[in-house]
């Protein structure tokens, strides 16, 4: 029998309902990453390793309309202050030229979603000493990034500000102009100071 136009195939429901398994796990459960999400989404399927799966972008789809249908009344506030508390490090950050990134930026932030904020250093000791001199704690760590075609490790500095965990990535003053690329291979976004400031101020009440 022939398939009419736009008719979902097995596959492609098999896909939809894992990204909507992942898209719940990362509103309500508090998972942070995508890659985690939709590994615990299969299990939860009951998939196995040859079965499809979605993308990321996929899997942000669907959580954008679980929050638009679920989260209606908590969703906005939560981000609002998110994007509050990258304001404020991104101040403090100001000599670093920081950028904002990840789903804080992109609208899709859950209850423990890290805000994640890049910043151009030629040593990360001086964003170290930074933190030092105004009595921050921190914890270094590495993180994988795409730089072309490789990835490589770069140093983050984990603090936290209110309750909120803020991982900021020290990259070489050199990376600013290259586009950065997320774990899917799409483009990363980023924002500067004002054009964060901007969106806390558009989806004020009023505004």
């Amino acid at each position: 029998m022939a398939r009419h136009r736009g008719e979902k195939t097995g596959r492609d429901l098999v896909r939809t309902r894992v990204a909507h398994l992942a898209a719940r796990l990362m509103a309500v459960d508090g998972v942070a990453d995508f890659a985690t999400a939709k590994q615990k989404a299969a299990r939860q399927a009951g998939l196995g390793e040859d079965d499809p799966l979605p993308d990321n972008q996929e899997i942000e789809e669907a959580l954008r309309a679980y929050q638009d249908l679920f989260l209606q009344g908590e969703h906005p506030a939560q981000l609002r202050w998110l994007r509050g508390i990258a304001v404020e490090a991104m101040r403090l950050l100001a000599d670093f030229d920081p950028h904002l990134t990840g789903s804080v930026l992109s609208g899709t932030a859950g209850p423990d979603s890290d805000v994640n904020i890049q910043v151009f250093a030629d040593d990360c000791k001086e964003i170290e000493l930074l933190l030092i001199n105004r009595g921050i704690r921190y914890r270094p760590e590495q993180r994988s990034v795409r730089r072309g075609v490789r990835k490589v490790a770069v140093p983050v500095l984990r603090i936290e500000r209110d309750g909120a965990g803020i991982a900021i990535a020290v990259l070489a003053p050199n990376d600013l102009r290259i586009q950065r690329r997320g774990a899917d291979g799409r483009p990363l976004e980023r924002a500067r100071l004002a054009q964060v400031e901007a969106m806390i101020a558009e989806a004020l009440p009023g505004a």
